[in-house]
């Protein structure tokens, strides 16, 4: 009984590892020039994010193990792997300073967290102080992955843009009352262009990781959906 309740409460953080493990990995596919399958990798890795927290409160398994193992994958998967991604896709040509220009977004991601993590007044439910490294990980993953469209300017700016907007005290609105899940809103983006892929038949050309992702996360959200739904039911009850 005992192992089984230590397998339960476990679960959350696996979600959180294999966030990280998304991050890895996508580092690998940027360096050997797989772009697109880097991109999808960091993608993958949101959808993991939006469910480990409320995976935790749901199985009654918060801690503070699950909350710093949180921060660390999300300045792997939304900080570096994205910075390398921008390198090698946009910033290579400038050698050692697009290196060193594409090293400041985990370094500013990685301030945010912290910043975060010590504050006394977290934000409120309605929005975040300074934009989310994960939602500007998963932009710029979404720049890169349709940058055939984007000419290089525009993802030169919103790159830089959002280094700073991170780190900023402007106040974004979080979305929560929305009935989907974490930054739902782009990765369910990602979802519909990824089952759009599919049908077209090009799905050969990504990782089998997402044939495990995009279930688990469509069932994810119709729990979220139904779940809201109920609530805002039994609200006006």
């Amino acid at each position: 009984m005992q192992m089984r309740t230590r397998f339960i409460k476990s679960i959350p953080n696996m979600f959180t590892l294999g966030n990280l493990f998304c991050g890895f990995f996508s580092i690998g596919f940027a360096a050997s020039g797989q772009y697109s399958n880097a991109a999808i990798l960091i993608l993958i890795g949101m959808m993991l994010d939006s469910m480990d927290g409320r995976l935790a409160r749901m199985l009654n398994a918060d801690g503070e193990l699950g909350k710093e193992l949180d921060s660390l994958a999300d300045v792997v998967t939304f900080g570096v792997a994205p910075s390398f991604l921008i390198y090698y896709t946009y910033f290579h040509q400038f050698g050692y300073l697009g290196l060193a220009i594409a090293g400041l977004f985990p370094l500013f991601g990685a301030y945010r967290l912290a910043r975060f993590n010590i504050s006394s007044t977290k934000s409120s439910g309605k929005y975040f102080t300074g934009v989310p490294i994960t939602a500007a990980g998963g932009i710029l993953a979404l720049l890169t992955l349709f940058g055939n469209f984007i000419p290089q300017i525009v993802t030169t700016v919103i790159f830089t843009a959002f280094c700073f907007l991170m780190v900023s005290k402007i106040k974004i609105p979080s979305f929560k009352d929305v009935p989907l899940p974490k930054y739902g809103t782009i990765v369910t983006l990602f979802l519909g262009a990824s089952l759009f892929m599919i049908y077209k038949g090009t799905y050969a050309q990504y990782p089998y990781l997402i044939y495990i992702a995009i279930p688990l996360y469509i069932a994810y959200l119709a729990y979220r959906f139904v779940k809201v739904r109920g609530k805002n039911r039994r609200e006006t009850d």
